[in-house]
């Protein structure tokens, strides 16, 4: 086992843990070579996001919007899953994890070997298409080669809606049921831990916080520690320097862990920061 300390509380509380939940960010996939959207440098600092509102008004608006996605298909495609990724595959695979609640839209936690039903997508996925009216699938590679064509992505051949990556816009309604699993899948937690996220991106960051209350309520919650800690700038350093190596009972994270919120069976839950 590793001799930091921190390391070593985790491993313990994976142990423990009956039920685990992890909540992961745009931190976990930089390693993997797509770029975040706040920080210095990120997408929203380079152009500005185009509103749903916007996509469904103009025709100008969803060619732009297209425009941008095909100039990131090969980044995409390319992005494979990085150390982060294969460590909380490893945590599903022991049968550690109950669900993993993604800001992602990559895919990669699929792509790490995940199974789909595991993971819960708040911003929906960028490597397919739907249509917005009838949910029709419709597949970016054979949408890129119309678009580079004709300049445009057709409307949906079944009811003639706007086909649109299946992601969630500026302005538009957060996915129903995947919000509904988190909620249950948080409060079922025993232990929550982030990856990866800054957590200012609401309604989604609200699920860590959602952990902490749920300990505060049922009266679990460690006074040496305090929710305002889910906030603490260690959150920002990359999720691939941060998951915890655990060896020797579980064998699975080679990375320090961001912030883990932790259930002790119902004798007290702790929030702790790994500096």
């Amino acid at each position: 086992m590793s001799d930091n300390p921190g390391t070593a509380a985790l491993a313990r509380m994976l142990a423990e843990a009956k039920r685990v939940v992890v909540f992961t960010g745009a931190g976990i996939s930089t390693e993997s070579g797509i770029p975040d959207f706040r920080s210095p440098g990120g997408i929203w600092t380079q152009m500005a996001p185009i509103y749903f509102d916007e996509f469904l008004a103009s025709e100008e608006a969803r060619r732009e919007t297209w425009r941008r996605r095909f100039v990131m298909e090969d980044t995409f495609k390319a992005a494979e899953p990085n150390r982060g990724h294969r460590a909380v595959d490893a945590l599903v695979r022991r049968g550690k994890i109950a669900a993993v609640i993604t800001q992602n839209i990559d895919g990669l936690h699929q792509a790490s070997g995940i199974p789909p039903e595991k993971v819960i997508e708040l911003h929906g996925n960028t490597t397919y298409a739907t249509c917005l009216d009838c949910g029709q699938r419709y597949e970016i590679a054979d949408l890129r080669a119309i678009f580079e064509k004709t300049g445009a992505v057709p409307p949906c051949s079944e009811c003639l809606g706007h086909v649109k990556t299946a992601t969630v816009s500026f302005g538009q309604s957060m996915p129903v049921l995947a919000m509904q699993r988190a909620e249950q899948e948080t409060r079922a937690a025993d232990l929550f831990i982030v990856l990866g996220s800054s957590l200012v991106v609401y309604p989604a960051a609200g699920f860590p916080q959602l952990a902490g209350e749920e300990a505060l309520r049922d009266h679990r919650m460690d006074p040496a520690h305090d929710i305002d800690d889910l906030r603490h700038p260690e959150a920002r350093r990359d999720a691939a320097e941060r998951i915890g190596i655990v060896r020797r009972e579980l064998r699975t994270a080679r990375q320090k862990v961001d912030r883990v919120a932790r259930g002790k069976g119902h004798s007290g839950v702790e929030i702790l920061v790994e500096t």
